[in-house]
């Protein structure tokens, strides 16, 4: 790892960690391109670590539909690692106090039964299907801890992991093959409000296309691969939703069943 590279991670570090919100890194530190994004974000990964977030056990992709990719501004997705102490089973709890600005996404997650590590032959979305041991419902906790995220840039948006604050998984479907996941109806409730619903089909056609991306991206971007055991949240079919203390969230996946979130003081 290179100083630069080093020193770009820590000043990431120090501002996730103090809940300030994430500025420019400064002359010389700022990715200036995706590659060297994922560059900071691979040395970023162990001082997350070190300081308490536990192993990485599981990946996110970002920006697969249109409706997150006119949000963020870009056109195409990204991936960043999601760590033990951030995930959460059926039922969470957390405090508005741990996040700078917290939202939730309504996501199809599969878990891998075999490895798919790079390659320089794509990926397709068959090829990874057989690669899935497990398919969840999940909702995935982002955090807007940027001062500007329009202004930072998407390769510093890539650089800290693209907004990933943790997740709330379901129980595993294993048969879910009888499934058409394209068509499967993703819903949201805030307080008992019905907010938001979308199908998976917005996730890049189909949700496993998304998981062939991130195959395909382990090579792009010299990233280690995808490892058997691991999860992948495939991206939101909902606009994302900001939380107040105080909310209650339920999120369904029709074919898949439920989880909630309890956002406290």
């Amino acid at each position: 790892m290179s100083a630069t590279l080093g020193r770009a991670a820590a000043r990431l570090l120090e501002q996730r960690l103090s809940l300030t919100p994430i500025t420019p890194l400064g002359t010389g530190l700022s990715p200036h391109s995706i590659a060297e994004g994922y560059a900071i974000q691979a040395a970023l990964h162990p001082l997350l670590i070190d300081a308490g977030m536990g192993e990485m056990v599981g990946h996110k992709v970002g920006c697969t539909t249109p409706v997150m990719q006119a949000f963020v501004g870009i056109n195409h997705p990204a991936t960043g690692r999601v760590f033990d102490h951030s995930v959460m089973h059926g039922h969470g709890k957390v405090s508005r106090k741990r996040f700078v600005k917290i939202g939730i996404e309504c996501e199809v997650a599969v878990r891998l039964a075999k490895d798919l590590l790079p390659r320089a032959e794509p990926y397709t979305r068959e090829q990874v299907a057989e690669a899935v041991g497990e398919v969840m419902v999940g909702m995935e906790l982002v955090d807007e801890r940027y001062q500007d995220f329009h202004a930072l840039g998407v390769p510093t948006l890539v650089a800290d992991d693209f907004f990933n604050a943790g997740c709330v998984l379901g129980e595993p479907v294993r048969d879910w093959q009888g499934l058409d996941l394209a068509a499967l109806q993703g819903r949201v409730w805030i307080n008992g409000a019905e907010i938001a619903t979308g199908y998976g089909e917005l996730v890049m056609g189909h949700p496993l296309n998304a998981l062939a991306w991130l195959a395909n991206a382990q090579h792009e971007h010299g990233l280690p691969g995808l490892k058997a055991g691991e999860f992948v949240m495939l991206g939101s079919v909902v606009e994302t939703k900001w939380l107040n203390a105080g909310d209650r969230v339920r999120i369904e996946v029709s074919g898949l069943g439920s989880v909630s979130l309890d956002m406290d003081d």
